[in-house]
């Protein structure tokens, strides 16, 4: 394949950022993206939130943390989406990490 190939089939996935919720499950994430739409018949900007179960194969996200989903196929009866990366780490994360480092 070639790399403009490569890159258009890529960007065709949708991509979602937002803050993990939960992280409960083994090998799955839930997320809460938050989005701004406008109301369709008053016109007011509201915002609105859905939680999507993406899957994190090393359990690598933690509570807080704001992170990148990407759609994909259909992994179980909820989970469609797949942690691409981890963008922002929690504060509270980074303060157990370093607690169970010591």
């Amino acid at each position: 394949m070639s790399e403009t190939q490569k890159t258009a089939s890529e960007s065709r996935r949708n991509e979602k950022v937002g803050e993990v919720v939960s992280t409960k499950m083994q090998k799955t994430i839930v997320v809460e993206v938050e989005m701004r739409k406008a109301h369709p018949k008053y016109k007011r900007v509201m915002k609105t939130s859905k939680k999507f179960y993406a899957h994190d194969g090393q359990n690598t996200a933690r509570v807080g943390d704001m992170v990148r989903i990407r759609e994909t196929r259909p992994l179980s009866k909820l989970k469609r989406w797949n942690l691409e990366e981890i963008v922002r780490r929690s504060a509270l994360a980074q303060t157990e990490e370093a607690a169970a480092a010591k």
